[in-house]
């Protein structure tokens, strides 16, 4: 197999003002400003060696009826060295969120269009 990574994901939003308060404010992503302007508006998230693409259009999905749990849903996973210090950061914020049924120390939340989060304690 000669694929080696992920370069980056692509997700939809709805007003990309709101999504880069959440993503950037509350989450601490950086946006990379060397990233071309693709016609339309859109922001590109340094996350490690990999990126966030934000893209905003109207969004296809429905935000009403998803799974109460963000693990029984469609989502990024996203490794941090600190759980703890985000689920205060996201309790601050106001963010929903829910632990893994893993046992895993990880959780799941929803960025303001509905999108799914994980975010798992690494080493």
């Amino acid at each position: 197999m000669n694929i080696q990574s992920i370069l980056h994901g692509t997700v939809i939003v709805a007003d990309l003002n709101v999504s880069q308060r959440f993503y950037c404010g509350v989450l601490g992503l950086s946006v990379d400003p060397k990233r071309p302007d693709l016609g339309f508006p859109g922001l590109w998230l340094d996350v490690g060696s990999q990126q966030i693409h934000l893209m905003e259009l109207p969004n296809p999905d429905p935000v009403d009826g998803r799974p109460v749990h963000g693990g029984r849903d469609r989502h990024i996973a996203l490794a941090v060295a600190d759980l703890d210090q985000l689920l205060r950061q996201l309790a601050a914020a106001g963010i929903v969120y829910s632990t893994s049924k893993s046992g895993r120390k990880a959780m799941f939340c929803r960025d303001p269009d509905g999108n799914t989060l994980e975010f798992i304690q690494t080493p």
